[in-house]
């Protein structure tokens, strides 16, 4: 059975710096796109950032372009998303999640999509504050 298990959230001032990290177990040489979503308080769940099965291809959302950055390590089942110049509009759950599709789809940011991602992880906090 398949899990996404994501780490590395926490409490980080304005402008700070963090380093989110997710391992998909029950699987070897994952190349399915992962994607990093987030939900803040009392909003829907958005999309973040994708990467397809082999790093090859990437998607930003606009709200963090040029701030964030996903990568991935297909020999350690994993996925990172460096956040950089973090403000306060950043804080929100994090969740980690796999689509069923060796590329990002086009509609990858809607998770209400007929191809949204099949596999989540349980989410980890990030909070953005002085």
């Amino acid at each position: 059975q398949l899990h996404l298990v994501e780490s590395g959230g926490g409490l980080v001032q304005p402008g700070g710096s963090l380093r989110l990290s997710c391992v998909t177990s029950g699987i070897t040489n994952d190349r399915h796109a992962k994607a990093w979503f987030r939900q803040a308080p009392g909003k829907e769940r958005e999309g973040v950032s994708c990467i397809s099965g082999r790093g090859g291809k990437i998607e930003y959302s606009d709200s963090v372009k040029g701030r964030f950055t996903i990568s991935r390590d297909n020999a350690k089942n994993t996925v990172e998303l460096q956040m950089n110049s973090l403000e306060a509009e950043d804080t929100a759950v994090y969740f980690c999640a796999s689509f069923d599709d060796y590329l990002c789809p086009t509609t990858w940011v809607d998770v209400k999509s007929t191809r949204a991602p099949v596999l989540w992880g349980q989410g980890i906090q990030v909070t953005v504050s002085s």
